[in-house]
């Protein structure tokens, strides 16, 4: 049996929680420590911008110090393999960090947007941003001060790159969650569309997630156990 020649993956903070980066609804994640409401809605940036600033410039900094792992290694060499058979893989992740770039991927839809770049609120210009962004910061497209944001979806907002997700999803051989809890739409619902559409649909995961029953396959374990098994055995099959 061929493996799949176009897959959609979707991947969520467990698949970055191996190299350290913080996951935001376990019982002592981001979340838990911080109210999401003064540091990731437009009415606490509005509130308290130096405060969003701060949360995000630390989250920035600490990028250089985690490094991808096996499970975004083996998404980058599913991608290569696919591609040299004809096929394609889609990569959408709920996730901020790099670490889907740095392994080898590239073509990726953050949904949520990127911390390495900044957007301002006044004209959209959206650059890339390694240093620690401020209110005192003007853009350099408008020459507007006090605007500069982190490129990042806070609560309330809509996600980008839906449509670009949804018509992968659509035409896909296979959909695949990763690392995801199943609770945050509309994301959670690929899964569900993907199944009305024939797609089967597959759940890699730490343990089942809280809409586990909509996929037709699922492996539990850590994300830098069972996503490598998982594409060496689709990559056997090709």
């Amino acid at each position: 049996m061929r493996s799949p020649q176009n897959v959609v993956v979707l991947t969520g903070s467990g698949v970055s929680a191996e190299s350290g980066v913080a996951t935001f609804r376990d019982q002592d994640g981001v979340w838990a420590k911080y109210d999401y409401r003064e540091v990731a809605t437009p009415q606490g940036f509005a509130a308290n911008p130096e405060l969003v600033h701060a949360f995000y410039n630390d989250r920035r900094r600490a990028l250089p110090g985690v490094r991808p792992n096996a499970a975004h290694e083996a998404l980058a060499s599913l991608e290569r393999k696919l591609a040299e058979q004809g096929g394609r893989l889609t990569l959408v992740t709920q996730n901020v960090d790099d670490l889907h770039e740095r392994a080898g991927s590239e073509n990726i839809l953050h949904m949520h947007g990127e911390l390495k770049k900044s957007i301002c609120a006044h004209c959209g210009d959206v650059r890339v941003c390694d240093d620690d962004l401020a209110t005192t910061l003007r853009c350099t497209v408008c020459g507007r001060t006090g605007g500069m944001r982190p490129y990042v979806v806070w609560f309330g907002e809509i996600p980008r790159f839906m449509d670009e997700a949804m018509d992968a999803i659509l035409s896909a051989d296979l959909f695949v969650s990763i690392g995801t809890s199943g609770s945050v739409y509309p994301a959670a619902g690929f899964a569900g569309e993907a199944r009305l559409a024939g797609v089967p649909a597959m759940e890699l995961n730490l343990e089942p997630s809280e809409n586990a029953h909509v996929f037709s396959d699922s492996r539990y374990g850590p994300a830098t156990q069972v996503v490598p098994a998982w594409v060496e055995e689709v990559s056997a099959k090709g």
